[in-house]
């Protein structure tokens, strides 16, 4: 079969939760103490590493072989993912996790996101209808009236009824604030009419619940121009009546997207109100009695940041499946003789030197990307259950900053590393009966989903960097200078060190020729060079990060010795880490002497050279 979940275990994870970040502090929250300790992780991700191999990896083939149809007005998902969909929900691994009730038994944020990880991976197709359902429910929990959260949030969490979240429009992508969709009053004050439509959007029908609710920006007729008059509403696909019963909402699909990947995701046209009889629920104030002020944008940017980090993760995912798949066949496939004992006959192709650092390169950036969600997931959890002040605040300034770093980076780099599987594979890796080919077309959507990694990267620059007149970020790198300070005489890393001590001068000289270009009015340099900016910063604190990894590695392989079943297992995190800190960190010097150059070529060229 060509789908293949082929992660073999959780011991990254329980490394992660048991050895390298402080999760007791998260587990000893009042939400979490009585239910989850960290001793217990294990017996969390174990049940859903195997449920993923025998169950939701079946539904990853059904998805790409049987894509979302639309025919007669109806859609056709693959016939596994509705099965699939309400299993989860009733064994508590979908929208109920998003309860915010004191008494929910809910999983920590952190422990979560390694369940899904492994969910997305054994079917990347699938997960979206989850995840956008979860966001979708947790917007109406945030904003919504008590008439609308019950009207909603009970069969959302049940997963009775899925979300969506409508944004993008066919004149408007990235630019929301130029979307056309319109609201008008009604008698009742809380309903409005919308006309409209909406291109691109994920889970925006299926044939698997009774109903959808679409979370949907329109502009309130009379408000401002521009995001500030953009209102977000409640757009079920049937109508609630009081009575319980529900009527049609002029919610039409009228068409389906025919992507390179994701199959079996159903991205839909959506028209509103072409019969003039679709409705929806204000969520806040109405901009009409706000001095023509909405509150859509904000309202969905608690959504929308949230998703930015799942889209990360989803890449993430992807670039861990393949690297797994492509390491279990070179395992297997027999090819060549190895230059330094061609007498020795045909070896297995992971014996074989550039195989080796292609596999290793594919698990650095998997272990250092996965450092930088989780410790970014562990701040999630501080900044929503931690009582004290300072913590909440330094939390949310790692997730402002770090949000932006952990879409775009992952997105980013997982085209060419999963294109770097599929080479380990030789001519198989480019067949479709080999899973990696199928991880490749799956994979692309990430680097645009969530505003496109130019608009994560200008967030970076254009926003954090600034944030409280620059001391956010300032001390975002001082604390790296002081990890870099306190452990560079440590005798068995000092070239990783002397590596990572460089990364942080040449990103000082970065931020310094930025400052002087927007000095000197030289504003197109900031979009020319953002996206690089962007990931020579994650380099830098990936580099940071998965080097601490190696220091506690180290220790215990030196610790336990060469005979203990996990010394493997320390000894390749450390390589991990050596490889990432001398072959991928030195990536930031490159990119400050690149913007030193000031090369303005890509603004200097004629628009015109173009058509030749």
């Amino acid at each position: 079969m060509s789908a293949n979940f082929a992660y073999q275990n959780t011991r990254d994870f329980e490394f992660i939760l048991q050895e390298w970040l402080p999760t007791e502090q998260v587990f000893s929250y009042p939400q979490f103490a009585d239910y989850y300790s960290k001793d217990d992780v294990k017996s969390v991700l174990g049940p859903i590493l195997k449920m993923c191999k025998e169950v939701v990896e079946l539904t990853n083939e059904d998805g790409d072989s049987h894509p979302v149809k639309l025919e007669n007005g109806k859609v056709t998902l693959p016939p596994t993912f509705g099965p699939l969909f309400h299993q989860l929900q009733s064994e508590g691994w979908g929208t109920s996790n998003i309860d915010e009730s004191e008494d929910a038994m809910v999983l920590p944020h952190l422990l979560q996101s390694m369940v899904w990880e492994m969910l997305q991976a054994a079917n990347p197709t699938f997960a979206p209808y989850i995840i956008l359902t979860s966001g979708a429910a947790g917007l109406i929990q945030s904003f919504a009236s008590k008439e609308v959260k019950e009207m909603f949030l009970p069969k959302m969490m049940d997963g009775t009824w899925t979300g969506s979240m409508c944004l993008t429009e066919a004149t408007a992508g990235s630019d929301v604030g130029d979307i056309l969709s319109k609201a008008y009053p009604t008698d009742d004050p809380r309903i409005f009419k919308i006309k409209g439509s909406k291109i691109f959007i994920t889970g925006g029908d299926n044939d698997f619940t009774d109903n959808i609710i679409h979370l949907y920006l329109a502009r309130v007729e009379g408000a401002r121009p521009g995001t500030a008059g953009i209102s977000l509403f409640v757009v079920p696909k049937l109508w609630i009546n009081e009575d319980g019963s529900v009527v049609d909402n002029d919610v039409i699909t009228t068409g389906v997207e025919h992507k390179l990947g994701q199959h079996g995701s159903c991205t839909a046209a959506l028209a509103m109100g072409e019969n003039n009889n679709c409705r929806g629920w204000l969520l806040g104030k109405n901009p009409l009695e706000n001095d023509g002020i909405g509150e859509g944008m904000v309202q969905m940017f608690q959504m929308m940041n949230m998703a930015r980090m799942e889209t990360g993760h989803c890449a993430l995912s992807c670039i861990a499946n393949a690297y797994y798949n492509a390491r279990d066949y070179a395992k297997e496939r027999i090819q060549g003789r190895l230059m330094t004992d061609p007498k020795a006959g045909r070896a297995t192709i992971i014996n074989h030197e550039d195989i080796k650092r292609t596999l290793l390169m594919g698990k650095a950036h998997v272990e250092a990307m996965r450092a930088m969600l989780y410790k970014t997931y562990f701040a999630f959890d501080v900044r929503h259950h931690d009582t004290d002040p300072e913590k909440v605040a330094r939390a949310n300034e790692l997730i402002e900053i770090t949000t932006p770093l952990c879409k775009a980076y992952p997105s980013d780099e997982a085209w060419w590393l999963i294109g770097e599987a599929i080479q380990a594979y030789g001519g198989y890796g480019y067949c479709e009966e080999y899973p990696v080919a199928q991880i490749a077309r799956d994979v692309k959507i990430y680097s645009i989903w969530e505003g496109t990694n130019v608009i994560q990267s200008m967030d970076l620059v254009g926003r954090k960097w600034s944030m409280k007149k620059g001391a956010v970020f300032a001390a975002f790198i001082q604390e790296m200078r002081d990890f870099a300070s306190a452990n560079q005489d440590n005798s068995e890393f000092k070239n990783e060190f002397i590596s990572l001590n460089a990364a942080l001068e040449a990103y000082a000289k970065i931020q310094k020729t930025m400052f002087t270009y927007m000095g000197e009015k030289r504003i197109s340099m900031m979009p020319l060079h953002a996206r690089r900016i962007l990931t020579a910063t994650s380099q830098l604190y990936c580099g940071r990060l998965i080097l601490d990894q190696a220091l506690l590695a180290n220790a215990k392989a030196n610790e336990l010795g060469p005979e203990h079943f996990d010394y493997n297992y320390y000894t390749g995190k450390v390589a991990a880490a050596r490889y990432y800190l001398m072959n991928v960190v030195p990536n930031v010097c490159i990119a400050a002497d690149i913007i030193a150059y000031g090369d303005t070529s890509s603004l200097d060229v004629p628009v015109n050279a173009f058509e030749y």
